[in-house]
């Protein structure tokens, strides 16, 4: 099972270094800004991720509002990661909160 949390848990998480951020939004949208450090996975890569992903690492999956994410955690969670957690209220939430966000 895949874990919630709120944007201020997840952002220490981040800051610590302890997780891989996994942005599943529009590649548009990824540029514009994202979470520092962010991967950003779609169809086109996200077989590749998960050929090479150390699965027992822990994953930090966001979306627009939480509500993706959450059914690609579960997914993430069925391809045997250990440790999955998502964004409640997604990087809408995180903006919200003035949390630090990169762009390119």
């Amino acid at each position: 099972m895949y874990q919630e949390l709120e944007p201020a848990e997840a952002d220490r998480t981040v800051q610590a270094g302890s997780a891989t951020v996994i942005d599943i939004r529009d590649p548009a949208s990824y540029q514009t800004a994202r979470i520092v450090d962010a991967l950003h996975l779609n169809d086109t890569n996200i077989g590749k991720f998960l050929e090479e992903a150390d699965k027992s690492r822990p994953l930090i999956i966001y979306c627009y509002h939480g509500i993706s994410s959450a059914s690609a955690a579960a997914f993430f969670v069925e391809q045997g990661f250990e440790s999955v957690s998502h964004v409640t209220g997604g990087f809408e939430a995180w903006q919200q909160q003035s949390l630090p966000t990169q762009s390119d």
